[in-house]
């Protein structure tokens, strides 16, 4: 598009994307690549909650979890997401919509290798999004993985990462008087062309 200029300039949403990011690390003072992330449960009530985007790649949007939490039993039975990235900082946010896949190979290893030790022993530990009786509880188990793993343990079965693959990205800046610079990137299936239309605020 004719206007389509400066920070929404380019051809590859993730290549906008992945700009954007990097300028938000630079001012966003925590956790610039938090995501809100929706899903659905088997009745249709929608769920969001916000996890960590851990990478930009060449066509989908990639974060990781625990693979028997809420989350993830969501994603498994309806195969699709959204999420939306909000930075204050910048005044800009990102949404997607898209299909969703497994990242559960060698670079959920790679992922999981480089966390804090603690980290990869807390994923261990955790029965995410289950019952607690409390937090000591937690911490008992974290001391039982940690003494049957000890400091170099492996990726949990139940761990790893998802996939977004994008069938629509909004980037979205503030304007003045709330008349906001809207473009949304959509397209049918994965083997399409995108279009790209600026949306009213």
């Amino acid at each position: 598009m004719s206007d389509r200029s400066g920070i929404f300039a380019g051809d590859d949403p993730f290549q906008i994307a992945r700009n954007w990011l990097a300028e938000a690390e630079a001012k966003e003072i925590n956790d610039p690549n938090a995501i809100a992330l929706s899903t659905v449960d088997a009745d249709g009530l929608p769920n969001a909650r916000m996890v960590l985007l851990k990478d930009i790649e060449a066509d989908a949007f990639v974060f990781y979890t625990n693979y028997e939490s809420a989350k993830a039993g969501e994603i498994d039975q309806a195969g699709k997401a959204a999420f939306v990235m909000h930075w204050k900082s910048l005044r800009r946010q990102l949404r997607v919509r898209g299909l969703v896949e497994k990242e559960d190979g060698p670079q959920a290893d790679d992922y999981y290798a480089s966390r804090s030790i603690k980290s990869r022993l807390g994923a261990w530990a955790s029965r995410q999004s289950r019952p607690l009786d409390s937090r000591a509880s937690l911490m008992a188990e974290v001391a039982r993985v940690t003494a049957r793993h000890g400091t170099n343990p492996p990726r949990p079965p139940f761990w790893g990462g998802y996939r977004i693959r994008p069938v629509e990205i909004e980037f979205w800046a503030d304007g003045a008087f709330r008349l906001h610079d809207r473009f949304r990137w959509a397209r049918k299936d994965m083997s399409a062309a995108w279009t790209v239309d600026r949306l009213n605020p």
